[in-house]
């Protein structure tokens, strides 16, 4: 490539000139090439260690002129062919001119002109897409690519300078983070590594310090484990790790690949060698910690944060901190964890404005919103960007219309009668919330239904006031008037400041009548109820009436939801829990419906109407408890390993005791899933909720540490798991809230664990300040780390059960070792996941199913399979290999829909490695018969013609089978019946009720059940055509084995002999002779024998689908000129096309007759076998001139047939062939050949290359 002209000062310094001229010189690099013995080496290495451009650059041009010491590098080139065509280029266009000029400073000038214009005329059009990456970070990417042989999909991301310990001994190199691999390189005095990991193949990291190794960051995988230390920035190459291991395991889990986000805003200033794909990940990164922080919407993205102060009227102090902006909000965090968190929703605010500074408060910024509140921040370094900032977002708020003067700063947004949520004054402690004004508004989303819940269903299901009016009564008001001094003091609604404070009022328990505003507020629900009006209304609409398999479940476990509860013991309750819940599994299909959902659900329900309780489902399972509710309940197993963690941590005499129960992963799981709901009393467990709307996570984390701790010394004398579960069950039965104002409700659970001994009961408001004064040092960030190492363990985990599940399935039917499945099925599950990420498009991210078994989820393509078949087949078939692989997967795809499973894959694997003699040659005679031979036009030929058919008597049912052709059924009838049944109305019984359905659908159950076992007569027999492309599959198949002489010359006497068994059989066919008019029909269609038609295979075609099939029968698959006109398919030719069966030249009967001095040569014609693979000295015969052609005309005979009991004992009689189909081949072989030839690397000199697992 050309250089823009960079000055060189030593021009001979390591490296060497291999051509010069008067004012260039061609140079390589000292080591690149053969030879350069200890001064190569010592080059090399310092190339690698300096990460020199001489790695991916080796040649180079450099300017020069007589008088000067200076050189200019014009070029350079990866290899000597690229340095030459720019050596050449300058040479023909630049020497004669520069001969003319007199000044060497002239020459230098116009030459580097001559080399800007030549860059710029090039870049013309890469400009605008390369601009991003700065120039040294794309000559990394571009020996990434040449080192790995990674394509150009594989996108960099970032690459550091660092040691791999191999052994004891450090290889300093480079270590290269891709979106999809870890890959390092090194090369000392000779001593090349290379290591390419695949992301989704890690199953730990972990930063480290020890005497061996100094700080250090391990990377694992099933395989291996592999050190890494010194780092300039160790933190940060860890961070990045985390988060593309991250991805790779999102990707492994919902499917969801990696895209970068290209609407990130370019950088004020230039950043040096970061690339655009760091600056997004770095962003992501930050954007989930900020809306994790203040519970925001999942889409909301941070703009930027500064630091500042807030003026904090509560206390009159002004608390340091940082305030964030995003799209929609402005939160501030105070740099003290309990002082003071705030988020002020730009909907919300009605005047930005600049105060005057002073030494006091510089920098001054207020914010008043609508309840009346003002904001005062302080301190801000630059406030006018940063005023410009949130004025930009105002105007772009939903619905808001700035108005008033620029100057001042000001908006007066909306028209205070028109506001969706009523002013609420902070003055008032007893001012409505906003939540309780829209359950005033009843909305019916189904008229003619159940009413909607419009309130919590506990107001509707008060049974006994005696509690109100008692202590319980008088201590529920002095709650709800403590919140009532807090909301006054500290605001109400989102704008209210969260501190120390408030939790010390959701630890006390918040009163029944703030409950679901406060689970609102909380859980940041509120914000996205809000900001999507009318969203759950459509939803319900939509999903009524509709069912699938998660409608099913939810009616299933209806009425199992707090069965005790009066509000569930009528419609009313039923209707809104079913109503909800499909609206939230049509809303999330990947999640759908999950046990322990409808526990959750319920509750919510209670204290909130329906609009409110959907939404708090929607910041539980999609925010507060990621992957809980899926198929697989990721999440909660990844918080089961975080508390076995704490357990070891915090309770290490009890940790070893519970492992060796097996308790911790039993209990968990329900404490987790349910939030404690379905273990403890209703009125002390919707106390954890409280709480965990709060504190998230943490808190549900710390009492079930508290819980473990109070048990202890029981737990240890326990024998047996069920003894351990027994204790927990009894002291959980036992948490009771004294304080609560609800008539207790009756706890299944406890009817199970009651014992002989009186209960000792324990108050939850004992157990949740035994919990904070224990635990309370848990902090959210590292749970958060730790999740991320959890999640690893879990997924891998989950994959490898998933492998040894799809081992067992098909390691019955299957001749291959379970070792050798296990290797299979990462070579399969490798392939499809390389699609995922390397692919054009989404398709293969899209056919992957979660909700469909392990052995149907993982599926590939045709060109996956080729890719595959081609590295794993133990038949080489040269150029030929393709065609025949593409022959196996129309074969393997039974439902055609051009995908096949892992079971398929190693169905048509195991017959070519574990078959005896019969079995593999019926799977080659197999290829050459539909529809491994057919081509995909056939198919869609079919369908068109059956789609346009006038005919509706031929749309057959899928499950009737041939039988019921033969069968009397009143259900067929034409259409003018049909018709006349639907004028007369009396008859309203649909087909699909009818008995004789229902007959259908037992019989062709009754022939799946039915185990048939393929027998070789079952085949059908193989026309002239087909017969030639299984022998010229088995030239292809010899021509590379040691042995190939004796093969051909095997395969030639069986071909001949075949040939004339088919004559022979010509004569002995009962088959009447065709009139010439069908015979000059037939002709120009080129079918089949009738003699070939299946009895078995083709069965399932109708008489009408044969013909079409014949008319495609010379368009095989793989053919290359399928532009061939059907005269020259007819006539004979070269045969040279790949799939193309070309008409064979017959014997006459007199040459028939001598045919034993023949014998040992094949009677193919050379027109129709051309083979380049055919050695030079095996005779063809049979085509001397073309008297056949002139006898026999120069169409296939379509009389000639051959059945595969034929060519089975024909093959049998020679010893060659026997040996080659029962040669043992080691596939295990293969697949480590496969992993290595996986990429293509550019030495082949001492390298490690981590196999591609899953």
């Amino acid at each position: 490539m050309w250089l823009g002209p960079e000055e060189v000062l030593l021009a001979g310094a390591l490296w060497v000139t291999e051509r010069a001229n008067p004012f260039f010189l061609l140079q390589r690099r000292r080591g690149h090439g053969k030879g350069g013995g200890l001064t190569g080496l010592l080059v090399g290495t310092l190339d690698v260690v300096l990460d020199s451009s001489a790695r991916v650059a080796p040649y180079r041009i450099l300017h020069q002129t007589q008088d000067s010491q200076v050189y200019w590098a014009v070029a350079c080139g990866s290899s000597r062919k690229e340095i030459t065509k720019h050596w050449e280029w300058l040479e023909n266009n630049l020497l004669q001119t520069l001969s003319i000029f007199d000044n060497e400073e002239d020459i230098t000038t116009f030459v580097k002109g001559k080399i800007h214009g030549i860059i710029a005329e090039e870049n013309k059009n890469q400009q605008p897409q390369s601009e991003e990456d700065p120039g040294k970070f794309k000559e990394a990417e571009l020996k990434m690519r040449k080192q790995f042989g990674m394509p150009e999909v594989e996108k960099l991301v970032n690459y550091y300078s660092c040691s791999y310990w191999k052994g004891r001994v450090p290889r300093q190199g480079w270590l290269y983070l891709t979106v999809n691999h870890l890959c390092f390189y090194s090369f000392l005095l000779g001593k090349e590594v290379t290591l390419v990991i695949q992301w989704v193949d890690v199953t730990q990291l972990e930063k480290n310090a020890t005497l061996l190794f100094p700080e250090c960051i391990k990377v694992s995988t099933r395989d291996s484990e592999l050190y890494f230390s010194m780092f300039l920035n160790i933190n940060e190459t860890f961070k990045l790790m985390e988060q593309l291991a991250n991805i790779a395991m999102r990707q492994l889990l919902d499917n969801e690949s990696f895209l970068q986000d290209k609407s990130l805003p370019k950088p004020r200033k230039p950043l040096k060698n970061i690339s655009a794909l760091k600056r997004d990940l770095d962003a992501r990164a930050k954007n989930e910690c900020y809306r994790a922080t203040f519970r925001l919407p999942k889409d909301e993205c941070l703009d930027g944060h500064t630091d500042c102060t807030l003026w904090t009227p509560f206390n009159k102090m002004h608390i340091p901190g940082q305030m964030f902006v995003s799209n929609n909000y402005i939160c501030f965090a105070s740099k003290a964890e309990e002082a003071c968190h705030l988020i002020i929703p730009l909907r919300e605010v009605t005047i930005v404005e600049k105060a005057d500074s002073s030494s006091v408060l510089p920098s001054p910024l207020s914010i008043s919103t609508k309840s009346k509140m003002t904001f005062f921040f302080a301190n801000l370094r630059d406030r006018d960007f940063l005023v410009q900032r949130i004025s930009d977002f105002l105007q772009r708020t939903p619905s808001k219309k700035p108005c008033g003067s620029d100057r001042e700063w000001k908006w007066n947004l909306g028209d205070p009668g028109c506001e969706e949520v009523p002013e609420l004054p902070s003055s008032s402690p007893l001012a409505v919330s906003p939540p309780s004004a829209l359950n005033n508004r009843p909305v019916n989303f189904c008229a003619g239904e159940v009413p909607t819940a419009s309130q919590g269903l506990l107001k509707l299901f008060r049974r006994n006031s005696e509690e109100l009016l008692g202590p319980k009564g008088a201590k529920e008001k002095m709650k709800e008037e403590s919140w009532n001094i807090h909301f006054f003091e500290y605001g109400r609604g989102m704008c209210m400041y969260r501190t120390g404070k408030t939790r010390e009022l959701v630890q006390k328990g918040i009163p029944e009548n703030l409950r679901g505003e406060l689970w609102l507020l909380f859980s940041g629900a509120w914000n996205e109820m809000f900001t999507h009006p009318g969203y759950y209304g459509d939803l319900v609409e939509k999903s009524m009436g509709k069912y699938n398999l998660a409608t099913e479940e939810i009616e299933r476990d209806l009425h199992r939801s707090m069965p005790e509860h009066p509000a569930f013991q009528n419609e009313l309750g039923i209707a809104a829990l079913r109503r909800v819940l499909t609206a939230y599994a049509f809303r999330n299909p990947t999640i759908g419906y999950c046990q322990a959902m409808n526990i959750v659900t319920s509750v919510l329900l209670l204290y909130c109407n329906e609009e409110e309780a959907f939404w708090l489902l929607v910041a539980l399972c999609e925010r507060m408890l990621p992957d809980y509710y899926n198929t697989r309940v990721v999440g909660a197993l990844v918080d089961q390993g975080i508390f076995e963690e704490l357990t070891r941590e915090y309770l290490p005499q009890l940790s070893e005791k519970m492992q060796e129960l097996g308790v911790i992963s039993t209990i968990s799981l329900s404490w987790f899933l349910t939030l404690f709901l379905s273990v403890m009393p209703f009125e002390s467990a919707v106390v954890i909720v409280d709480c965990f709307f709060y504190e998230g996570i943490k808190f549900i984390l710390q009492v079930s540490l508290a819980i473990l701790d109070a048990n202890m010394e029981k737990l240890l004398q326990c024998c047996d798991e069920g003894e351990a579960m027994t204790i927990l069950g009894r002291y959980l039965d036992n948490v009771v809230n004294r304080q609560s104002v609800s008539p207790p409700i009756p706890h299944l659970h406890a009817l199970l664990t009651s014992g002989d001994d009186p209960p000792l009961e324990i108050d939850i408001f004992d157990l949740i300040k035994t919990s904070y004064e224990k635990f309370s040092n848990l902090k959210a960030d590292d749970i958060e780390q730790m999740r991320f190492k959890q999640r690893l363990k879990v997924i891998q985990s989950l994959e490898d059960t998933a492998k040894k599940s799809v081992v067992r399935a098909v390691s019955s039917d299957i001749g291959f070792s379970i070792e050798e499945l296990e290797e299979l099925y990462v070579v399969f599950k490798a392939k499809y996941l390389m699609s995922c990420y390397w692919g054009n498009n989404r398709a293969a991210a899209a056919r992957r199913d979660q909700s469909l078994p392990y052995l149907e989820q993982y599926r590939i393509d045709m060109e996956q399979f080729k890719e595959l078949f081609i590295s794993l087949t133990p038949w080489s078939c040269g150029a030929h290999t393709p065609v025949l692989a593409g022959r196996l997967f129309r074969l393997l795809d039974e439902n055609r829909d051009s995908l096949i499973n892992f079971k398929e894959f190693v169905t048509g694997m195991s017959g070519m490695y574990h078959g005896d003699l019969t079995d593999k040659l019926k799977i080659l005679y197999k290829l050459h018969l539909p529809p491994a031979l057919n081509p995909e036009e056939t198919e869609s030929a079919l369908e068109a013609t059956s789609y346009f058919t006038e005919d509706v008597t031929t749309e057959v049912s899928p499950f009737v089978s041939e039988l019921d052709f033969c069968l009397p059924c009143e259900s067929q009838e034409t259409p003018e019946d049909k018709g006349r049944r639907n004028d007369n109305g009396q008859e309203k019984e649909e087909k699909g009720t009818s008995p004789q359905d229902y007959r259908y659908y037992l019989r062709m159950w009754a022939k799946e059940k039915e185990s048939k076992k393929e027998t070789i007569k079952d085949l059908p027999k193989m026309s002239q055509e087909q017969f030639i492309e299984l022998c010229k599959t088995l030239y292809n198949m010899f021509s590379e084995d040691p042995v190939e002489q004796e093969l051909y010359h095997a395969i030639a006497t069986v071909a001949s002999l075949l040939l004339r068994i088919g004559e022979v059989g010509k004569k002995f066919s009962s088959r009447p002779v065709r009139k010439s008019e069908d015979c000059k029909t037939n002709s120009t269609q080129d079918p089949v024998s009738e003699e070939e038609s299946p009895t078995s295979e083709q069965s399932q075609n109708s008489a009408v689908e044969q013909q079409p099939q014949a008319d495609h029968e010379d368009k095989t698959c793989g053919d290359p000129q399928p532009e061939k006109t059907q005269q020259e398919n007819q006539t004979l030719g070269d045969g040279s096309g790949e799939g193309q069966g070309s008409p064979l030249q017959l014997l006459s009967d007199d040459e028939t007759k001598d045919d034993m001095s023949m014998s040992s040569y094949s009677m193919v014609s050379t027109g129709s076998l051309q083979c380049e693979d055919i050695a030079d000295d095996t005779v063809l015969v049979g085509c001397e001139g073309g008297s056949a052609a002139a006898r026999y005309g120069s169409t296939i005979d379509t009389d000639w047939s051959i059945s595969f009991e034929q060519i089975l004992a024909s093959m049998l009689t020679e010893t060659a062939l026997v040996n080659y189909f029962e040669k043992k081949v080691n596939i295990l072989q293969k697949i480590k050949e496969q992993k290595k030839v996986e990429r293509q690397f550019s030495s082949s000199s001492d390298y490690e290359l981590s196999s591609v697992s899953g």
